[in-house]
């Protein structure tokens, strides 16, 4: 115990001049540094061993190399009420929302996000939303066709010229603000660059979120000490089915200006089948990481995040919902102004990728990429071997 307490002592002695939320991942990593008792929980706890002081660099690499299974919390003898109150899933979670504010491109989109992400999320789909809804009238007047095809309403040039800039910008800020994570993350990890044994290592960790196992192969924990597989079945449903909706989008793009086989495309063409799916699976998905939420215990995050995951989660559900019910509704009345609510929604999804919950996925996937190289490297000397 005098060990541990001298050990708080100098996490707090070194941690002055550092921003709070790194300084506080400093003091629990400093603590966790000297008990070790989680080291096999996840891939935060080795990495952690390689470190004997941890400034703001370390402190957002290992932030996003933490999943928030919450297995770490429920094991401490020293989480809350505990005097040292090492909270470790809190801590990370404060650190990556600075991640998504600090490395988003144009910044301020992701500081307004980072304080307001579900009135920001809902707003923005609103107002392009009533944007659309005014297009469509100023061309077709109330008497809007209610026809099968999309195009009757927009053309398709009006389409990819709205959606192509929304797309390419969001690609841009996303590959703008990863890169110079991976730029701070070498720092933090040394120069080496990636090879593929890391790079398939990293990709298996991520797609099939090895870490939302609690270590154990057991799950994390939600609103107890519990273990359960559902969030990660869930982060599983929202995950490919997004993919598979921009599957979809890819094959009509394909069908369209290589096949010369313009939309709309009958059921079951690919491109149907492939949205259908998704749209169900993304839909569930999100439900489910809501209720989730919901019932989480209040120690596992952050309460200040709580407004960038929920507009995040509502963006997804409210496109694969939309996107549900307006192939439902195809043909009727109603599906002129469902397809703007539906455009709406995922141009304000895009327009918040690099800023939102989404970036946590980009730069989880690149410090698990940096934490593969980093375990192929000799430990620093007296700092023992990699278990």
């Amino acid at each position: 115990m005098q060990v541990l307490e001298s050990l708080v002592r100098q996490a707090q002695s070194e941690a002055q001049g550092r921003d709070g939320a790194e300084q506080e991942v400093a003091r629990v990593m400093t603590i966790c540094n000297g008990c070790r008792y989680c080291e096999g929980f996840c891939a935060v706890f080795p990495a952690m061993t390689r470190r004997l002081e941890f400034g703001m660099l370390d402190a957002h690499f290992l932030a996003n190399l933490c999943h928030n299974c919450g297995a770490c919390l429920h094991a401490c003898q020293y989480a809350p009420p505990h005097d040292f109150g090492v909270n470790v899933p809190r801590a990370m979670a404060q650190v990556r929302a600075k991640t998504y504010a600090h490395y988003a491109w144009p910044g301020v989109l992701g500081r307004a996000y980072a304080r307001n992400g579900l009135v920001v999320a809902l707003a923005l789909a609103m107002a392009l939303t009533l944007f659309l809804v005014l297009g469509m009238l100023s061309r077709h007047g109330l008497a809007v066709p209610t026809g099968g095809n999309f195009y009757d309403l927009f053309p398709h040039h009006l389409l990819v010229s709205l959606f192509a800039p929304v797309f390419l910008l969001a690609t841009l800020s996303l590959g703008i603000g990863v890169t110079r994570f991976w730029r701070d993350a070498r720092t933090v990890t040394g120069q080496r660059g990636l090879n593929a044994p890391a790079a398939v290592e990293a990709a298996g960790a991520a797609l099939s979120l090895k870490y939302l196992d609690g270590g154990h192969g057991e799950g994390c924990h939600n609103e107890d000490d519990r273990w359960t597989h559902a969030r990660r079945h869930f982060h599983h449903l929202t995950f490919y089915g997004f993919m598979l909706c921009l599957a979809a989008t890819s094959v009509a793009t394909l069908y369209h200006y290589v096949l010369d086989l313009p939309a709309p495309y009958p059921w079951p063409s690919l491109p149907k089948v492939l949205g259908v799916v998704g749209g169900i699976s993304l839909a569930a998905g999100t439900a489910g990481l809501a209720w989730l939420k919901a019932k989480r215990h209040s120690l596992h995050s952050d309460p200040a995040t709580a407004p960038m995951d929920v507009g995040f989660i509502a963006l997804l559900f409210f496109s694969a919902t939309t996107g549900l019910g307006l192939w439902a509704c195809t043909g009727t009345a109603a599906m002129p102004w469902l397809l703007c609510l539906h455009l709406g929604v995922v141009m304000a999804l895009f327009a918040t990728l690099p800023c939102g919950k989404f970036a946590h996925g980009v730069y989880r996937l690149a410090a698990l990429a940096r934490h593969a190289v980093e375990r192929r490297l000799p430990k620093p000397i007296g700092l023992g071997a990699d278990a």
